[in-house]
């Protein structure tokens, strides 16, 4: 099995090496690291729905950037979030069970939705899902395998 190595900017060496069943192991030293939870907007949305909201009409996605986004048009001391009352907000919470992203110290930063690619022509088209822990380190678990 071929690895891919990958050498960060604190000279940490990482490698990438493809499964049998169409992920990628992901192995290194972890022990500086981050990672994270997808947000779960369901809740929230629904209730935006239900509500007849104030912040008008708006579609998933659009309602996924509005509830973050910080208007920074007021004076110094009265600048806010947009949807003011936060309610909405409130009903975000993160989906412990799965991770999709991992910031190792030093990189690289990787997150659903990104293309593998990037390390290795050999992974092009190969979208990461999300990421489970291994005793090696971490499966990458791929939901694309458009040129595999």
């Amino acid at each position: 099995m071929k690895k891919i190595e990958y050498t960060n900017r604190y000279n940490d060496v990482f490698t990438f090496s493809k499964t049998e069943d169409g992920n990628i192991l992901f192995e290194g030293e972890f022990k500086w690291m981050r990672c994270g939870w997808p947000n779960v907007y369901g809740d929230a949305y629904r209730a935006y729905i239900e509500d007849n909201s104030p912040y008008g009409v708006m579609e998933f996605d659009e309602f996924k950037k509005k509830i973050h986004e910080y208007d920074y048009s007021g004076e110094k001391h009265s600048v806010g979030y947009t949807m003011k009352d936060r309610k909405y907000a409130e009903l975000v919470y993160s989906d412990t069970t799965k991770i999709d992203m991992i910031d190792p110290s030093g990189g690289p930063y990787m997150h659903s939705d990104y293309d593998m690619g990037m390390f290795d022509e050999s992974f092009k088209g190969m979208v990461i899902d999300y990421f489970e822990s291994d005793p090696k380190g971490y499966l990458i678990k791929i939901k694309s395998h458009d040129n595999v």
